[in-house]
């Protein structure tokens, strides 16, 4: 009788996860061996986009920028969140209907909000 504190039910879990760190060392130790080493002026260069870069790298962004970005990122999580419900649409109650209007007028308000503070001008 073993008197174990660890569940076996989690051993190939355990399995799986060395398997994967082994996978990605290996894979970085690989890379780091076999690849080529020949630096140049050119290569080492910093590249932005097949530009040569212009200007100083710590240039400071205005905070609309930022608004514009976390605005995106809220109206593409909607959008995240309203596929799957109107995918099983038809299956849900009246419950998950009310749950979704109230979801989009909170993102509503967010909108006006917004739309209020004139975050979406780009001056």
């Amino acid at each position: 009788m073993s008197n174990s504190n660890l569940p076996v039910e989690y051993l190939p879990v355990v399995i799986f996860m060395a398997i994967v760190l082994a996978f990605g060392v290996g894979t970085l130790l690989a890379g780091i061996i076999f690849r080529p080493r020949r630096p140049y002026r050119e290569k080492l260069f910093p590249y932005e986009s097949g530009n040569p870069p212009v200007g100083e790298p710590r240039y400071r962004f205005s905070v609309k920028f930022y608004i514009i970005a976390m605005l995106f990122v809220v109206f593409d999580v909607e959008a995240v969140f309203m596929y799957p419900w109107a995918i099983v649409f038809d299956k849900i109650g009246l419950y998950a209907v009310v749950e979704m209007i109230l979801f989009i007028a909170v993102l509503m308000v967010g909108y006006v909000y917004a739309w209020k503070k004139e975050a979406f001008r780009w001056d």
